[in-house]
């Protein structure tokens, strides 16, 4: 735990006590703070009660006698309308901060120069903040992983200068850390996500934006509009991170091309290559992201490489779950919708492809370019019909309604196919819902399916 002091003796209200809320109430406590919570929901309020935690409903108490209101990061902010919470918050002139805020609150005041990075992006963020995490365990540092990944940033070991505190941020908690100041911040990429949440593009680009604005070093993905003009308007320190599809954009950047990390001056950095975790373009990024990150915390070349080849992957992104012969089966079950499949298509051939689910907006229209990567298609869940329209008269499929059914036809489709690498690949382009609970549910079915098989 982080013991939160900067308020000690102070009263706090906070709101939402799911594992994050809980953690930043216990984080207060421990550090002196008064701390009066609430959730709606009254099994969390139950919980917190049962581990010490005093609750009152806040909108019964006297709002000038608190210091400050913490925020859950799934509670609005702003849109599509304030929280009930935020209204009286504001109202009363109380400041609304989210529990990053607090931690960089404790760093500043107890250890000013504990080494702190902060990654956030549209896409790409948890791979790469477990990317870095990893490199940098590897090369034997005191490494601290969480944010919107795994563990409740106040649930981590304080920050200290000879511990690494890799975070990654969502746009939501970045909303909530005014105070943000990462010794580096990564921005990966921008593209439209969370509307509902932020109001227009803009707004979301700006947020996203703040989190290099006060960091020390600002290590930025380069390969879209949004993300290539906050590089511009940086005034400190900045790592360009570029993977050319076609021109070169930037002759300043980190770029990556044939799998070869390279610096401005083309010295290869890192290589890639064969690396299955890392397989596709966009991890590519990932991996120069991490190569800047490590660099710029004193890591050798031989420790970054050593880092990048052992990195296993994160469960459910592009996932290798096992080999029968030469079919490779890579679970994909976070890929909930046709940008995320993308990039699974595009980093193999001969794939055996087992989609379907609760169908997001486009469909899996947009993936038309890459059916010719595609031997068979392995349709499972509600939208078997929308899905064997678009695939009709370009890629053979089967309708086969579950997992169940797909895994060993597509296992036994791919084994004879006599292609030297095929892949069954579950890369979905839908969410879970209609057969399964989430897509981690999904892709640990997708696994166990596999480690059946003969």
């Amino acid at each position: 735990m982080t013991p939160i002091t900067t308020f000690a003796e102070r009263t706090v209200a906070l709101f939402g006590l799911g594992g994050s809320g809980l953690a930043t109430a216990l984080a207060l406590k421990a550090g002196g703070a008064d701390v009066r919570a609430w959730d709606d929901n009254a099994d969390s309020r139950v919980r917190a009660q049962e581990a010490g935690i005093a609750t009152q409903d806040l909108r019964e108490a006297e709002w000038s006698g608190f210091a400050a209101l913490v925020l859950s990061p799934g509670v609005p902010l702003t849109h599509p309308e304030p929280h009930w919470s935020v209204r009286l918050a504001r109202d009363a002139g109380v400041a609304i901060l989210g529990d990053i805020e607090l931690f960089c609150r404790e760093r500043r005041a107890q250890a000013p120069g504990a080494p702190f990075v902060a990654i956030t992006g549209t896409n790409g963020k948890s791979t790469t903040t477990a990317l870095i995490a990893h490199v940098l365990a590897r090369a034997g540092r005191d490494v601290q992983m969480g944010g919107n990944i795994g563990t409740a940033i106040l649930s981590l070991e304080p920050p200290s200068v000879d511990r690494v505190h890799v975070i990654e941020m969502s746009s939501f908690q970045i909303d909530l850390t005014p105070g943000l100041d990462p010794s580096v911040g990564v921005l990966m990429n921008i593209t439209p996500d969370h509307l509902d949440r932020h109001g227009t593009m803009e707004q979301y680009a700006a947020i996203k934006e703040r989190l290099i604005r006060g960091s020390g070093l600002a290590v930025v993905g380069i390969d879209d509009g949004p993300s290539r003009a906050i590089a511009e308007r940086r005034a400190g320190d900045l790592v360009r991170v570029h993977v050319p599809h076609g021109e070169v954009l930037c002759t300043e950047a980190l770029t990556v091309r044939d799998g070869l990390v390279r610096d401005p001056q083309g010295a290869v950095l890192a290589d890639v290559n064969g690396i299955g975790s890392l397989r596709g373009a966009h991890n590519w990024q990932n991996a120069a992201v991490a190569v800047a990150v490590a660099r710029s915390l004193g890591l050798s070349p031989e420790q970054i490489q050593s880092g990048l080849s052992s990195f296993p992957g994160l469960p459910h992104r592009m996932e290798e779950v096992g080999r029968r012969g030469p079919v490779l089966f890579v679970n994909d079950s976070k890929a909930t919708n046709a940008d995320s499949t993308e990039k699974a298509l595009t980093a193999f051939r001969d794939i055996h492809w087992i989609l379907g689910g609760k169908a997001k907006d486009g469909g899996i229209f947009p993936l038309v370019p890459y059916f010719e990567r595609v031997a068979h298609a392995y349709l499972i869940g509600a939208a078997s019909d929308a899905f064997a329209a678009t695939l009709e008269g370009a890629v053979p499929y089967t309708r086969c309604e579950t997992l169940e059914v797909a895994v060993p036809k597509a296992a036994e489709n791919a084994a004879a196919s006599g292609a030297p690498e095929p892949v069954v690949l579950l890369s979905p382009a839908c969410a879970s819902y209609d057969q399964f609970r989430n897509f981690e549910i999904r892709g640990n079915r997708f696994r166990e399916l596999v480690q059946a098989l003969p």
